[in-house]
């Protein structure tokens, strides 16, 4: 399995940003999808999770209203849609694929590049 993250950037607080997440390989509707960041000097944490075969969306209590995750069976894509964005929401973040949905990350066993999302003040 592959994962390819996209959509950072930098944004201003208060905006809204949607990143994305491609799935490729020959088994990857098996996995559920997971979405974690890290910030600087600071240890990964978990944001949400999906499973691709149905379910509702897990997400961590931190960001419980503000973060949406969606997929796209058919694009084999997964999407985390984040609102009202904060510069503590500033951080590398990477989508994960794993056979459980947890929010432990070493549950996950494929992870994508990571994608930068920077919040100004």
């Amino acid at each position: 399995v592959q994962l390819q993250a996209s959509g950072g950037g930098l944004v201003q607080a208060g905006d809204s940003l949607t990143l994305s997440c491609a799935a490729t390989g020959p088994t990857v509707n098996s996995y559920t999808m997971g979405w974690f960041r890290q910030a600087p000097g600071k240890a990964r944490e978990f944001l949400g999770s999906i499973a691709w075969r149905g379910g509702r969306p897990y997400y961590a209590n931190s960001v419980k209203g503000r973060f949406t995750i969606s997929r796209d069976n058919t694009k084999n894509t997964v999407s985390l849609q984040m609102t009202a964005l904060q510069p503590e929401d500033t951080a590398v973040y990477y989508c994960a694929a794993g056979p459980a949905n947890t929010g432990m990350d070493y549950e996950y066993d494929y992870w994508g590049q990571g994608t930068l999302v920077t919040v100004s003040s």
